[in-house]
């Protein structure tokens, strides 16, 4: 999915046009992905391409609807404890499975989201009190920096070095 930037509106607007590109640049660097690809572990973290996205869906679920939404972990749609099983992808799910995991998790985060000002807060206590604000942009955050793993991910199956 593309996203069409937009660079003038509200405040609200330009966040969450941000966030949802980020989001669909993330997407982007799985693409095309053979399921072995997606699987590759080309780095000694748990990172892969899939559970890359695997890993972006369940911090949507951790953020929107477990801390802003208030919802127990067997009322959310997928994994939502902050550990490392957040990366974990199953034999049996595809890489489509899991984008669309993740585009149905960011559609919820979108829904949850628009029940709040930016300025509403509420408080998490690993971080303090929060903004809806700081939330989004927090999650920009995340999903640019996965999206440049991502990317580097990519360059590496689609242009493996000749040098060990």
């Amino acid at each position: 999915m593309t996203i069409n930037r937009i660079t003038t509106g509200t405040e609200r607007q330009l966040i969450e046009n941000t966030l949802d590109h980020n989001r669909a640049a993330l997407i982007a660097t799985v693409r095309g992905l053979s399921e072995t690809d997606a699987r590759r572990r080309l780095v000694a973290s748990l990172t892969t391409p899939i559970s890359v996205i695997k890993h972006a869906a369940a911090a949507e679920r951790i953020w929107f609807q477990r801390f802003w939404a208030g919802l127990g972990e067997s009322d959310c749609d997928g994994y939502s404890k902050r550990d490392e099983g957040t990366f974990t992808v199953t034999a049996d799910e595809s890489l489509a499975d899991v984008i669309a995991e993740f585009e149905r998790a960011s559609q919820r985060s979108r829904e949850i989201a628009a029940r709040f000002d930016l300025d509403a807060t509420k408080h998490n206590p690993p971080e303090g009190t929060v903004s809806m604000r700081w939330t989004l942009l927090a999650m920009i955050e995340e999903f640019a920096r996965h999206a440049g793993h991502g990317d580097i991910l990519r360059e590496q199956i689609d242009h493996p070095s000749p040098h060990p």
